[in-house]
């Protein structure tokens, strides 16, 4: 009896890994589909290891990591039976080792296999970057949208209507005013606002008489208007007539003389000035 025992021990211990992995399961009471459904091993895959042909499996990391999940599954030293499948690998010949294609693609190590939360999560992440680069590559590939202004549109303002401007004096505002005798022995005599006399003469023809810059209020008394040439800063003005009649206390600073109108056209009287004097001696003393 003991020696029957003897003989079956060495028998059991030699028996190949996958007989063991075989005879394991079949203890447990587990049937093929259970351990397909643990460990996601195909039934087909799992009977090939129980075979012990190895070779036929997809590939020797198929091989090794489907049965170190079986074994561990099973209570057994996983890194033993890996040893095996190894060591009965190395012994096959290359050229019997059959390759199936990658579609048969099956995971030997469930702890590697996905679940399908992350799946989902992936999908839902690859969605997200589609629509975002739709979004991204529209804005920038089409045409620019003109944006609002910032600002109320400011309504135009209606253009004023056309008015005659006053012409341009002719002269500067400022300056010497100068009074030049177009025809000889015009007699006039220039006086300031006080009634102080500046000057009083016949004046020859072409003769010049620059109004002191200092008078104040200028005044001039001449019984031909006509014939004297004005200028202020060196520009001509109209004269104070363009007749020959007698002017009184007409104002000829730089400022009266710009600001005065035209001088009046002949045939107009001025009934109210007296009759000037002809010569120095009828002029009035003052």
């Amino acid at each position: 009896m003991v020696a029957e025992e003897q003989d079956v021990a060495p028998a059991a211990q030699a028996a190949a890994i996958g007989g063991r992995l075989k005879a394991a399961r079949e203890a447990k009471e587990l049937s093929l589909a259970d351990v397909s459904s643990d460990l996601r091993i195909s039934k087909r895959h799992l009977e090939m290891i129980e075979d012990d042909d190895f070779v036929s499996l997809p590939a020797r990391t198929y091989a090794i990591g489907f049965t170190r999940s079986y074994a561990r599954m099973l209570g057994l030293d996983e890194h033993a039976a890996v040893d095996e499948v190894r060591a009965i690998l190395d012994d096959a010949s290359e050229d019997t080792f059959r390759r199936t294609p990658i579609n048969t693609f099956e995971p030997g190590d469930p702890a590697r296999v996905p679940t399908s939360a992350v799946g989902w999560v992936s999908a839902a992440a690859v969605i997200l970057l589609l629509i975002g680069g739709f979004i991204f590559y529209r804005g920038f590939l089409s045409p620019a949208e003109t944006l609002p202004p910032l600002t109320e549109p400011q309504a135009e303002a209606p253009a004023a209507p056309a008015t005659a401007s006053a012409p341009a004096p002719s002269a500067a505002a400022t300056g010497p005013v100068v009074f030049t005798a177009q025809d000889g022995g015009i007699w006039v005599k220039f006086y300031d606002a006080d009634g102080r006399q500046l000057m009083q003469k016949q004046m020859a023809k072409g003769e010049s008489y620059t109004v002191p810059a200092e008078a104040k209020g200028p005044q001039v008394w001449t019984g031909r208007p006509d014939a004297l040439a004005i200028t202020v800063g060196g520009r001509p003005v109209p004269p104070l007539s363009n007749q020959e009649k007698v002017v009184k206390d007409i104002p000829v600073s730089a400022e009266a003389l710009l600001a005065r109108p035209a001088a009046p056209s002949a045939g107009e009287a001025s009934p109210s000035a007296p009759a000037a004097p002809t010569s120095p001696t009828a002029a009035p003393a003052t």
